[in-house]
Formats: structure tokens, sequence, C-alpha cells
């Protein structure tokens, strides 16, 4: 029997969790990482056809409950890019030595720093990174609702490897997912997606969709141009025919949705920017490689954040 922890109860946290808990043939356990209380909590999840299932979920103390952290054989990290170090670093001693870490967020950036901590001070905790394109919303603190279908990916990026049992957990409960061996290809490609869709709808206020008219192509290419260029200093070899056809098949199958930074934006929280085109820019920096429509991108959106 597994143990298995979410740290973020966002709504892909609150998905996971539903996918796992709900579709987990093993009676493995699972648990949110809550800041403060322990308790039994009641979930609502509302699926792509519109059925509604409730069901009771643990929540954890991270601050209390060191004796149940230190069953967990999985954690699963869900919080936003910005807050991954400040909510996991606390935790890494009262985890069990032997516990392996999955940062699953929008973005690149935060692996850095964890693999580096981990590097210095708890060698055998091991690292996996992921990336997922389905879709949810919250409706309330406890209330998500399923909005897209998308692949999720992760694999080992550092330390010791997943467990083939906690690996076959995933691959069994959650609904179009896989196993890469290399897995920062693929973060670079959901990165190249993020930069280009979710900065664009959140300055012109406007669904996925919309990034099909004309006005938007030549500027997603462009990004897309500059962040291709980035990876290839960065060793990681992007395709340009191909990304681009993903970028506009995710436009696509998404166009009725809102991007996270474009709900962030309205809802005046603070966007994932510094780790999607603020990553590109920071390696380009790096690399002393020019990437103004990034740059154009990244400024835009941070003085919306300080003028709301």
């Amino acid at each position: 029997m597994n143990h298995i922890g979410i740290l973020g109860a966002g709504a892909i946290g609150q998905l996971k969790h539903f996918q796992l808990s709900q579709l987990n043939k093993n009676q493995d356990i699972f648990y949110f990482i809550d800041r403060h209380e322990t308790r039994c909590q009641e979930v609502n999840f509302t699926s792509l056809t519109g059925s509604k299932i409730s069901y009771v979920a643990n929540c954890i103390s991270a601050q209390h409950e060191s004796h149940t952290l230190q069953k967990i054989q999985l954690l699963i990290v869900c919080v936003k890019s910005y807050q991954v170090t400040d909510a996991l670093l606390p935790l890494l001693d009262k985890l069990d030595p032997q516990c392996h870490i999955l940062l699953l967020h929008n973005g690149m950036g935060p692996h850095l720093i964890i693999e580096e901590t981990l590097r210095h001070s708890y060698p055998n905790l091991g690292l996996s990174l992921g990336t997922t394109s389905q879709g949810a919303i919250k409706h309330d603190r406890w209330h998500i609702e399923q909005t897209g279908t998308g692949l999720t990916q992760f694999g080992h990026y550092f330390g010791p490897v997943l467990s083939d049992s906690l690996k076959q957990t995933l691959l069994n409960s959650i609904h179009n997912i896989e196993y890469c061996d290399a897995i920062i290809p693929m973060l670079w490609q959901k990165l190249a997606v993020n930069a280009a869709i979710n900065p664009l709808t959140a300055i012109h206020q406007c669904k996925n969709g919309e990034l099909n008219n004309t006005q938007y192509p030549a500027s997603i290419e462009t990004i897309t141009d500059e962040v291709i260029l980035v990876a290839q200093h960065d060793g990681i070899q992007l395709n340009k025919a191909n990304l681009l056809k993903r970028i506009f098949d995710v436009i696509t199958l998404t166009q009725n949705n809102f991007s996270s930074m474009y709900q962030d934006i309205k809802h005046r929280r603070q966007s994932e920017i510094d780790n999607i085109n603020g990553y590109i820019i920071q390696q380009a920096k790096k690399h002393q490689i020019a990437v103004p429509e990034n740059i154009k991108l990244y400024r835009r959106i941070k003085q919306i954040e300080i003028n709301e």
C-alpha cells in the first residue's frame, strides 16, 4: 500500500487527487498537505460530461502531522511555480529520507533550486518532473470542474528513481499519462506553448481560440523562434514545424478556455510569468541571446500586475 501526498489543493492538485483516489485500484492512501489543519474534507468534482461527484479526502497538517508526513512515499507538488520553494523546502526535513518528489506545475526554474537543495542536503530524496495539459477550474475552495483532457507526462530528473509500484499507480490512475525517459525536452515543449498562449490571452483578455485570428500568428512564431534558440543553447533540440503545430492544436482544442494567466490577471493574482517567459529570458541572458518578443510580453504582464 502506497502513501501519496498532494501539496497544493488548487485546480490541478484537486484534479490529480480525484483521479488518483477515485480511479486507483490498489487502495493506496492519498492526502492533501494543508498548511495548518488536520481534518477530513468533502471535495466536489464536476466531470467533463457535467456529472458531479462528492467524496471525502484526508487533509494533514504540514506543521503538526510529522508522523503522517513520514509515511508519504510520493509527494506530488501542484502549487503555483512561484510557490514551489516556499511550500516544499520546509517539508524536506519531515519527509521519509526515501520519499520521492514529483514537481507538476507550469513553467520551469524551481527544479534547479530543488535539485541543488537535494544534492547538498537530501541525497536520498528522488526528484521527478512532470507537465500536464489537463484543464480544470475552481468554482470554490473545494469544488473543481475538469475542462480539458490533455496529456500528462512525467519522468526522472535527479537522485533515486521512482519505484515501479508508484510509477504504475500514476500510469494506471491518471487518464492520458505517459512516462518519458527524457522529461526536459517535454518541459521545453510545454514551456513554448505556455510562453505563446498565456501572456497573449492575458494581455488581450481573450479566450485561447481567439489567438487563431490574423493579428496573433506572427507574434506566436517569433516567440517560438526565440524559445527554440534558447533551448538549443541549453542542449535541447526542438522542431519548429512540430512545435508550431502543437501550439495551434492547443489553441484550437482549448478554444473556449481561458488560460491560467488570463485568470490570474483577471482576478488580480500573481501570475507565473517569471517561470514561463521569465525563464526563457533568464536562460537567454545566460547564453547572451536576444529574445525581444519574450521581453516585451514579460514587461507588459509585469506592468499590468503593478497597475492592478
